[in-house]
């Protein structure tokens, strides 16, 4: 319960003196959001959340594991063999309109600027060498402009209006999954059909049925499954393959509350109070709720043309060995310890793969405890979802870095950090930052059932002490927002976890639309 001006209240009893009305309760109730969690995001707010404290830098050798070329073959070997006994599901985050990838090109049709900076130069100068050209040629033409001539006249605005706005291709109102990424010679294809494509690697049951799941916003779903039907034949041509794409949104339960520089609730026009959603960290719940043993987690801007699929294919059968093996070891101690026969020899070989294979450390009182009690620990420490995640060299991309880092209780695990979780005014947490060598690409796969068959419930694993305040505006209003802690950060932060490195070559992301024209998109 928090102190101050927050009650918990029913709307029966309704405490004239709360931040609260009648009415906002019925907006909490409609958003099936417990008044106890905006009271304590509220308090997240007053209180901030605390930077996490990094001890290493993880590193081949030193929480990263680096494959030799016996071992990458093994463990696909591994994958191919007993794969088809597990129910898959490869998972995309889709949500989001991809108008950051437009920034530049917007900022420049918007302005009267004559000069071009260089990346819409760039774009321009390039414009045919883009998957999109034929789609805007044939949109232009259709109003009876020439895109030859409007560029040679120099009328660039025009060209992006009708790339961008709903003039045309209307690109800077969809989502990423449906822009034309790559030429291919039956169509170009958007990355909706790169992911259906790939997952027919890893992700195809006995019965040669794909299973794919996509989280996507409710403006935006329409338009996936039109695309989605208007594909499916061509890419199932010829081939004893059928799909099974599953579809979720965001769940409105999971947005979290604005609130004003003094942390009073936001108010909109009419009164209500402002919800934003709470960044993909809320898709923990979308992946609770999939019925599968097994999930791959892509991000949907991660594709490549057929011709580069190949180390894709290949690593994320190597990853998928590994967390097989790594679970159906774990559920042999699992079974093992709920028996009579667990004897200290094999308490001793559990502990061993726990830290060696598993990356799993212990207090430093634990070899002085008795049977019993390590029993428990060792039962604890492994009853849990697992996830290896791929990682990356980094040359310079952005995104979350692999660090062992220590809680609040005194444990040490590995862990995707974010730099805005990191304090680096603090020169030992800033050093421990340079001696990093890879970072997250978003390449996972998670068990999500326990040694009994049992699905986990992924809500108890969350830390939610590393949620992220960010300062927005509205209506030219200041405010503060508040995202729950990333999927593959807090939200997983209590899951076993392996790092492995994959190669650059599994790693093409698509942040902004010059991106497209690396060689691996073209």
């Amino acid at each position: 319960m928090l102190s101050g001006k927050i009650h918990t209240f029913a709307a029966a009893n309704f405490n004239q003196d709360s931040m609260f009305t009648e009415n906002d309760l019925k907006q909490f109730k409609k958003r099936d959001i417990p008044l106890e969690k905006i009271e304590q995001q509220i308090e997240n707010f007053r209180k901030g959340f605390p930077f996490v404290k990094l001890v290493a830098a993880a590193v081949p050798g030193n929480g990263i594991h680096v494959l030799n070329d016996d071992e990458t073959a093994a463990f696909t070997a591994v994958f191919d063999k007993k794969a088809p006994g597990y129910a898959i599901t490869k998972m995309v985050p889709a949500s989001g309109a991809a108008s950051r990838m437009f920034k530049d090109l917007l900022s420049y049709m918007n302005s009267q600027e004559e000069a071009m900076a260089p990346d819409v130069e760039k774009f321009i100068n390039r414009i045919e060498d883009f998957a999109f050209y034929p789609a805007l040629k044939k949109v232009l033409a259709h109003d009876d402009y020439s895109l030859d001539e409007l560029l040679a006249e120099g009328k660039y605005r025009n060209v992006l209006r009708y790339l961008l706005t709903d003039a045309g291709l209307d690109y800077a109102s969809l989502p990423k999954g449906l822009l034309f990424f790559h030429k291919h010679e039956t169509g170009h294809r958007t990355p909706l059909e790169e992911h259906m494509i790939e997952g027919m690697e890893y992700s195809m049951d006995n019965n040669n049925i794909v299973h794919l799941h996509f989280t996507v916003s409710p403006e935006h779903k329409e338009k996936f499954l039109e695309r989605t039907s208007s594909v499916l034949s061509e890419i199932t041509r010829d081939q004893n393959i059928n799909f099974d794409i599953s579809w979720s949104e965001q769940k409105a339960s999971t947005d979290t509350i604005a609130v004003d520089m003094n942390n009073e609730p936001f108010r909109n026009d009419d009164g209500s109070i402002l919800f934003r959603p709470g960044g993909h960290g809320a898709l923990i719940e979308n992946l609770n709720d999939l019925e599968t043993d097994i999930a791959f987690i892509k991000n949907i801007d991660n594709v490549v043309p057929d011709h580069l699929k190949q180390p894709t294919h290949q690593y994320k059968k190597v990853i998928g060995g590994i967390l097989i093996e790594s679970m159906e070891r774990s559920f042999e101690i699992l079974r093992s310890l709920d028996s009579e026969k667990f004897s200290p020899g094999d308490l001793k070989n559990a502990v061993a793969f726990a830290r060696e294979d598993l990356d799993i450390t212990f207090d430093d009182c634990f070899d002085e405890l008795g049977f019993a009690r390590k029993k428990a620990i060792i039962f604890n420490k492994l009853n849990r979802p697992i996830r290896v995640c791929g990682m990356v060299k980094n040359e310079g991309e952005p995104g979350g870095g692999p660090f062992w880092i220590e809680d609040e209780t005194g444990n040490i695990s590995l862990q995707i950090v974010e730099s805005s979780q990191i304090d680096l005014k603090d020169e030992k947490q800033k050093s421990i930052v340079a001696q990093a060598t890879h970072f997250n690409p978003v390449d996972l796969v998670c068990s999500l059932r326990d040694y009994k068959g049992n699905k986990f419930n992924l809500i108890d694993y969350i830390d939610h002490q590393t949620g992220f305040i960010s300062r927005k505006s509205k209506d030219g209003r200041d405010l503060k927002a508040q995202e729950l802690p990333g999927l593959w950060n807090g939200a997983m932060a209590h899951w076993i976890t392996l790092f492995v490195e994959v190669p650059i070559e599994t790693f093409n992301p698509v942040k902004t639309i010059n991106d497209l024209l690396r060689p691996q998109h073209q």
